[in-house]
């Protein structure tokens, strides 16, 4: 009788393992761990046949090289900024990732943060709890109908949020190198990013987390918005350039922020962002709800079983990786 396999679970963030344990059942040994950095779960992962990854990372080419045995890595997110996707490719190990479990999640969470930064929900919510009971501090605000959101990427979310956007009768602009304008039925109107910030009322961060958009929201983007407009991010923290928004709220450049994600994360305390009344911090959480935690847990194992078990998975990143990986396939 074959050996199992032996599957190494760097992190998690829920209570039970159950469905992990059934998916992997008579296939593969589980061995969950609670790490942050490889050094951390490479003493045990050196030798595994499966990578089951939320947060810890990097996972770069020397990690990779220390997992000799190692046919996939399967995140449980949908970002895969840390994992080294042609470092993944040249080892012959298949990347996978959970690209639809919680958009809609993500994409609800930005209208959440959108109205609270226009009707200043949050802040209303602070002052009463303080003891006071007035409108004149909030002031300015302004109509949600009839302003302009510009979304900076266009994919799964970002054309969620606008057709949610365009239900509160929202104008919605985007800008992205990689989708053609009317490619898809949502609403919005394609321009280049520096025109659509000087446009936009809000301006929500949609984009993966590349090299490339590692900060493209800096000092010069901050500079072509308007003093009135707000920023909103459930995207990833590294796509703003959290010094540059500081620096923008401190010279009131822009009127507030809303963000999901920072960077770095979690925002340590004390820290310039927090505090201020015109910012909202959320703990990471637009992706959670009941129903993505049930999605989120099956998509990473099942991917593992489907390799395991000499099938290609169903959401391979690193898609030139087929017929040169470990697993054969």
């Amino acid at each position: 009788m074959a050996a199992k396999a032996k599957v190494v679970l760097t992190d998690y963030v829920w209570e039970s393992l159950d469905v992990e344990k059934k998916t992997l059942a008579g296939l593969a040994e589980l061995l969950p761990l609670q790490t942050k950095k490889p050094e951390e779960f490479l003493p045990q992962a050196e030798d595994c046949d499966a990578l089951l990854n939320t947060y810890a990372g990097p996972i770069t080419a020397e990690v990779m090289a220390r997992m000799p045995k190692c046919k996939i890595i399967a995140r449980y997110g949908i970002g895969v900024d840390t994992i080294d996707l042609d470092a993944a490719t040249q080892a012959g190990i298949i990347v996978t990732n959970n690209p639809s479990y919680c958009i809609e999640e993500v994409a609800e969470d930005t209208l959440a943060l959108l109205l609270a930064c226009a009707r200043k929900v949050a802040f209303y919510d602070r002052l009463v709890r303080s003891g006071r009971w007035e409108v004149p501090p909030g002031k300015p605000m302004f109509r949600l109908a009839g302003s302009t959101l510009g979304l900076v990427g266009f994919g799964n979310i970002a054309r969620l949020v606008a057709v949610r956007a365009a239900a509160f009768d929202m104008r919605v602009l985007y800008c992205d190198p990689f989708v053609k304008d009317g490619q898809f039925d949502a609403p919005g109107k394609k321009m280049e990013l520096q025109d659509m910030l000087r446009e936009a009322d809000f301006v929500s961060v949609h984009p993966p987390l590349t090299p490339q958009t590692r900060k493209m929201i800096n000092d010069e983007a901050f500079s072509h918005m308007k003093p009135t407009a707000f920023v909103i991010n459930c995207s990833r923290g590294p796509i703003i350039d959290t010094d540059a928004l500081v620096r923008a709220l401190d010279a009131k450049k822009i009127a507030g922020c809303a963000l999901d994600t920072t960077d770095p994360e979690p925002l340590p305390n004390p820290h310039p962002l927090r505090g201020r009344e015109n910012v909202i911090i959320n703990p990471h959480a637009a992706w959670y709800s009941e129903q993505a935690m049930v999605g989120l847990q099956a998509g990473a194992p099942n991917e593992v079983r489907r390799v395991l078990s000499g099938e290609w998975p169903v959401n391979v990143v690193n898609r030139a990786v087929k017929g040169k990986n470990r697993a054969g396939l």
